[in-house]
Protein backbone atom coordinates (compact mmCIF):
# COMPACT_ATOMS: atom_id res chain seq x y z
CA UNK A 1 0.00 0.00 0.00
CA UNK A 2 1.21 3.52 -0.76
CA UNK A 3 0.83 6.06 2.23
CA UNK A 4 0.61 9.93 0.88
CA UNK A 5 2.11 12.37 3.14
CA UNK A 6 1.27 16.19 3.04
CA UNK A 7 2.82 18.78 4.15
CA UNK A 8 0.85 21.98 5.13
CA UNK A 9 1.37 25.62 4.38
CA UNK A 10 -0.72 27.72 6.18
CA UNK A 11 -1.18 29.81 3.05
CA UNK A 12 -1.17 28.11 0.17
CA UNK A 13 -2.61 24.98 1.42
CA UNK A 14 -0.65 21.41 0.63
CA UNK A 15 2.11 22.55 -0.74
CA UNK A 16 4.86 19.01 -0.23
CA UNK A 17 4.04 15.84 -1.49
CA UNK A 18 5.65 12.81 -0.25
CA UNK A 19 4.78 9.13 -1.08
CA UNK A 20 5.94 6.31 0.60
CA UNK A 21 5.30 2.53 1.19
CA UNK A 22 4.48 2.85 4.67
CA UNK A 23 2.95 5.17 7.23
CA UNK A 24 5.11 6.84 10.03
CA UNK A 25 3.48 4.75 12.43
CA UNK A 26 4.62 1.33 12.83
CA UNK A 27 3.61 -0.61 15.79
CA UNK A 28 6.79 -2.84 15.83
CA UNK A 29 9.10 -0.05 15.79
CA UNK A 30 11.35 0.70 19.22
CA UNK A 31 9.29 2.89 21.39
CA UNK A 32 12.28 5.56 22.09
CA UNK A 33 12.38 6.25 18.15
CA UNK A 34 8.76 5.94 17.45
CA UNK A 35 8.60 8.88 20.47
CA UNK A 36 11.87 11.05 18.80
CA UNK A 37 9.74 10.39 15.13
CA UNK A 38 6.19 12.42 16.58
CA UNK A 39 7.98 14.72 19.54
CA UNK A 40 10.46 16.09 16.09
CA UNK A 41 6.77 16.70 14.11
CA UNK A 42 5.51 18.08 16.94
CA UNK A 43 8.72 20.55 16.98
CA UNK A 44 8.26 21.56 13.40
CA UNK A 45 4.95 22.12 13.83
CA UNK A 46 5.78 25.05 15.79
CA UNK A 47 8.65 25.99 14.68
CA UNK A 48 7.77 25.76 10.90
CA UNK A 49 8.91 29.30 9.17
CA UNK A 50 6.61 28.15 6.42
CA UNK A 51 3.24 28.02 8.26
CA UNK A 52 4.29 31.21 11.14
CA UNK A 53 0.74 31.55 12.16
CA UNK A 54 1.23 29.13 15.03
CA UNK A 55 4.09 31.33 16.55
CA UNK A 56 2.36 34.65 15.62
CA UNK A 57 -0.33 33.80 18.18
CA UNK A 58 2.44 32.35 20.85
CA UNK A 59 3.83 36.54 20.57
CA UNK A 60 0.87 37.44 20.72
CA UNK A 61 -0.07 35.52 23.81
CA UNK A 62 3.30 36.16 25.82
CA UNK A 63 4.12 39.76 24.60
CA UNK A 64 1.96 41.09 27.69
CA UNK A 65 4.18 39.18 30.09
CA UNK A 66 7.66 39.14 31.74
CA UNK A 67 9.89 36.90 33.72
CA UNK A 68 8.45 37.09 37.01
CA UNK A 69 4.77 35.74 35.28
CA UNK A 70 6.91 32.81 33.90
CA UNK A 71 4.14 30.45 35.56
CA UNK A 72 1.12 32.13 34.63
CA UNK A 73 2.97 32.08 30.92
CA UNK A 74 3.60 28.10 31.22
CA UNK A 75 0.61 27.47 32.18
CA UNK A 76 -1.28 29.52 29.21
CA UNK A 77 0.86 27.77 27.08
CA UNK A 78 -0.19 24.27 28.58
CA UNK A 79 -3.74 25.19 28.05
CA UNK A 80 -3.40 26.14 24.21
CA UNK A 81 -1.63 22.42 23.93
CA UNK A 82 -4.34 20.67 25.63
CA UNK A 83 -7.17 22.72 23.20
CA UNK A 84 -4.93 21.62 20.32
CA UNK A 85 -4.35 18.03 21.19
CA UNK A 86 -8.62 18.14 22.51
CA UNK A 87 -9.00 18.93 19.37
CA UNK A 88 -6.79 16.21 17.19
CA UNK A 89 -8.43 13.46 19.38
CA UNK A 90 -11.74 14.21 18.13
CA UNK A 91 -10.67 14.63 14.80
CA UNK A 92 -9.17 11.18 15.05
CA UNK A 93 -11.87 9.30 16.48
CA UNK A 94 -14.27 11.12 13.78
CA UNK A 95 -16.05 13.20 16.03
CA UNK A 96 -15.86 16.52 14.85
CA UNK A 97 -15.14 17.84 11.60
CA UNK A 98 -14.84 20.97 9.87
CA UNK A 99 -13.92 22.51 6.26
CA UNK A 100 -10.26 23.66 6.02
CA UNK A 101 -11.06 26.94 4.90
CA UNK A 102 -12.92 27.48 7.91
CA UNK A 103 -10.15 26.95 10.02
CA UNK A 104 -7.55 28.55 7.68
CA UNK A 105 -9.69 31.83 8.28
CA UNK A 106 -10.65 31.33 12.40
CA UNK A 107 -6.84 30.74 12.33
CA UNK A 108 -5.84 34.23 12.28
CA UNK A 109 -9.05 35.60 13.79
CA UNK A 110 -7.79 34.21 16.95
CA UNK A 111 -4.27 35.73 16.74
CA UNK A 112 -5.93 39.21 15.73
CA UNK A 113 -8.52 38.90 18.89
CA UNK A 114 -5.46 38.31 20.90
CA UNK A 115 -3.70 41.28 19.60
CA UNK A 116 -6.64 43.19 20.01
CA UNK A 117 -7.19 42.21 23.99
CA UNK A 118 -3.72 43.30 24.39
CA UNK A 119 -3.96 46.67 22.80
CA UNK A 120 -6.88 47.55 24.93
CA UNK A 121 -5.50 46.27 28.36
CA UNK A 122 -2.35 47.47 27.79
CA UNK A 123 -0.80 48.84 30.95
CA UNK A 124 -3.56 48.03 32.81
CA UNK A 125 -3.82 46.26 36.20
CA UNK A 126 -5.29 42.35 34.83
CA UNK A 127 -7.99 41.07 37.71
CA UNK A 128 -8.48 37.62 38.96
CA UNK A 129 -11.41 37.54 36.59
CA UNK A 130 -9.82 38.42 33.27
CA UNK A 131 -7.34 36.11 34.03
CA UNK A 132 -9.83 33.24 34.19
CA UNK A 133 -11.23 34.46 30.67
CA UNK A 134 -7.71 34.26 29.28
CA UNK A 135 -7.63 30.88 30.47
CA UNK A 136 -11.22 29.83 28.57
CA UNK A 137 -10.03 31.42 25.76
CA UNK A 138 -6.75 30.25 25.09
CA UNK A 139 -8.14 26.91 25.29
CA UNK A 140 -10.53 27.56 22.92
CA UNK A 141 -7.98 29.09 20.68
CA UNK A 142 -5.73 25.97 21.28
CA UNK A 143 -9.04 23.65 19.48
CA UNK A 144 -8.97 26.05 16.52
CA UNK A 145 -5.50 25.98 15.77
CA UNK A 146 -6.14 21.92 16.19
CA UNK A 147 -8.51 21.58 13.50
CA UNK A 148 -5.70 22.96 11.34
CA UNK A 149 -3.87 20.35 11.60
CA UNK A 150 -6.35 17.72 12.05
CA UNK A 151 -6.28 16.40 8.57
CA UNK A 152 -2.39 15.94 8.06
CA UNK A 153 -2.03 14.47 11.64
CA UNK A 154 -4.53 11.93 10.65
CA UNK A 155 -3.18 11.37 7.10
CA UNK A 156 0.60 10.18 8.72
CA UNK A 157 -0.98 8.09 10.99
CA UNK A 158 -2.08 3.95 10.04
CA UNK A 159 -4.51 1.90 11.76
CA UNK A 160 -7.38 2.63 13.82
CA UNK A 161 -8.26 5.45 16.15
CA UNK A 162 -7.51 3.47 19.37
CA UNK A 163 -3.46 3.17 17.66
CA UNK A 164 -3.12 6.74 17.28
CA UNK A 165 -3.47 8.04 20.73
CA UNK A 166 -0.01 7.50 21.78
CA UNK A 167 1.47 9.36 19.10
CA UNK A 168 -0.81 12.10 19.46
CA UNK A 169 0.27 12.22 22.62
CA UNK A 170 3.91 11.94 21.75
CA UNK A 171 3.03 14.70 19.48
CA UNK A 172 1.73 17.09 22.05
CA UNK A 173 4.79 17.24 23.91
CA UNK A 174 7.02 17.76 21.08
CA UNK A 175 4.24 20.98 20.68
CA UNK A 176 4.87 21.52 24.15
CA UNK A 177 8.46 21.93 24.18
CA UNK A 178 8.47 24.08 20.97
CA UNK A 179 5.70 26.35 22.44
CA UNK A 180 7.93 26.91 25.84
CA UNK A 181 11.15 27.52 23.80
CA UNK A 182 9.23 30.23 21.80
CA UNK A 183 7.10 31.61 24.62
CA UNK A 184 11.16 32.25 26.63
CA UNK A 185 12.70 33.62 23.56
CA UNK A 186 9.74 36.41 23.52
CA UNK A 187 10.41 36.81 27.07
CA UNK A 188 14.04 37.45 26.50
CA UNK A 189 13.80 39.47 24.02
CA UNK A 190 10.67 41.91 25.91
CA UNK A 191 13.49 42.24 28.38
CA UNK A 192 15.75 43.36 26.48
CA UNK A 193 13.62 45.87 25.00
CA UNK A 194 12.88 47.34 27.88
CA UNK A 195 15.77 47.62 30.20
CA UNK A 196 18.69 47.84 27.44
CA UNK A 197 16.24 50.30 25.22
CA UNK A 198 14.35 51.90 28.04
CA UNK A 199 10.75 50.82 26.03
CA UNK A 200 7.70 50.32 28.85
CA UNK A 201 5.76 47.80 29.08
CA UNK A 202 2.43 49.21 27.73
CA UNK A 203 4.44 50.64 24.85
CA UNK A 204 6.36 47.30 23.68
CA UNK A 205 2.99 45.71 24.26
CA UNK A 206 1.19 47.68 22.16
CA UNK A 207 3.89 48.00 19.45
CA UNK A 208 4.30 44.12 18.95
CA UNK A 209 0.32 44.08 18.88
CA UNK A 210 -0.19 46.28 16.02
CA UNK A 211 2.37 44.44 14.11
CA UNK A 212 0.82 41.31 14.74
CA UNK A 213 -2.29 42.82 13.51
CA UNK A 214 -0.63 44.45 10.55
CA UNK A 215 0.31 40.97 9.64
CA UNK A 216 -2.92 38.99 10.24
CA UNK A 217 -5.13 41.41 8.67
CA UNK A 218 -3.92 40.16 5.01
CA UNK A 219 -4.06 37.07 6.16
CA UNK A 220 -8.06 37.59 6.31
CA UNK A 221 -8.46 39.22 3.64
CA UNK A 222 -6.96 37.05 1.20
CA UNK A 223 -8.63 33.39 3.16
CA UNK A 224 -9.81 30.98 0.29
CA UNK A 225 -13.52 31.17 2.01
CA UNK A 226 -14.22 34.58 0.71
CA UNK A 227 -13.62 33.24 -3.25
CA UNK A 228 -16.85 31.51 -4.42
Amino acid sequence: MIFIQFIKNSKDGFSKLIVSLQPLYQPNKLPMSEFWIYFQIGLKHVLDIHAYDHVLFLIALAIPFSFKDWKRVVLLVTLFTIGHTMALMLSVFGIIAIKVNVVELLIPITILITALFNLFTAGKSSKKESINVVFFITLFFGIIHGLGFSNYFKSILGGDATSKVLPLSEFALGIEAAQIVVVFVVLIVSYIVQTVFRFSKRDWTLVMSAFIIGVVIPLIIESEIWIR
